[in-house]
């Protein structure tokens, strides 16, 4: 059964190296139920707002079986919220995910599956290990950004459950792996013939990948 392990929400903020100069990527594990509004869940932060938090990247999503690879290939624990990550998760495949599919959580939370989590020099200072970014990048399932539909509350052992699968088949794991331009066609179609919003941070890279097929076509 697909379940939450940890809710994890902001323990302390760190000095970085970055142009914010603070980060709040340090997540760890809070006990009992959390509220989830529009921005995340209650009593987390995000130090750099312009690339991180708002209603489209409330929650960000990471599969056990990635943490257990890298717990493996690092030869250190990987415990939940670790890789900065809301909600460590297990029995969902959060890459092999549909941009657009949505999940229940618990009882009353609803959220839609946005884009992957693209990893940044902030967390590569955060793990000091060197060439973490290209490493993690390579390895090409970074976990997936969450936009909630319905608020709720989320604990750890709650249930979660895929309620609509897009069927456009443009995976989390597969856009972050390609931006291939016939990927982002499906994507402008399903919104076109849905009436679905793509969130904003990929659109950008939707539109791009599209102009590159539409230059090839012309050209």
């Amino acid at each position: 059964m697909a379940t939450v392990l940890g809710v994890c929400r902001v323990a302390d903020l760190h000095p970085d190296a970055g142009a914010v100069g603070v980060t709040a990527i340090d997540k760890r594990p809070v006990e009992g139920p959390v509220r989830v509004g529009p921005f995340g869940l209650r009593g987390d932060v995000q130090a750099d707002r312009k690339h991180h938090g708002g209603t489209e990247k409330a929650l960000y999503a990471f599969d056990q079986a990635e943490a257990d690879h890298w717990a493996d290939a690092l030869g250190q624990d990987v415990p939940p919220g670790r890789f900065g990550e809301n909600l460590r998760v297990t029995g969902v495949a959060v890459d092999d995910a549909e941009i657009g599919e949505c999940w229940r959580i618990g009882e009353d939370l609803e959220v839609e599956v946005t884009g992957p989590r693209t990893p940044c020099a902030t967390f590569g200072r955060w793990l000091r290990q060197d060439g973490w970014v290209r490493r993690f990048t390579q390895h090409g399932r970074a976990g997936a950004y969450l936009r909630v539909l319905t608020p709720g509350s989320v604990a750890a052992g709650d249930a979660v459950t895929v309620v609509h699968r897009p069927g456009h088949g443009v995976s989390v794991a597969g856009w972050f792996a390609a931006n291939h331009p016939d990927a982002a066609r499906a994507l402008l179609a399903h919104e076109a013939d849905t009436g679905w919003e793509m969130a904003s941070y990929l659109r950008k890279h939707v539109d791009r990948a599209a102009g590159r097929t539409a230059a090839a076509e012309r050209g």
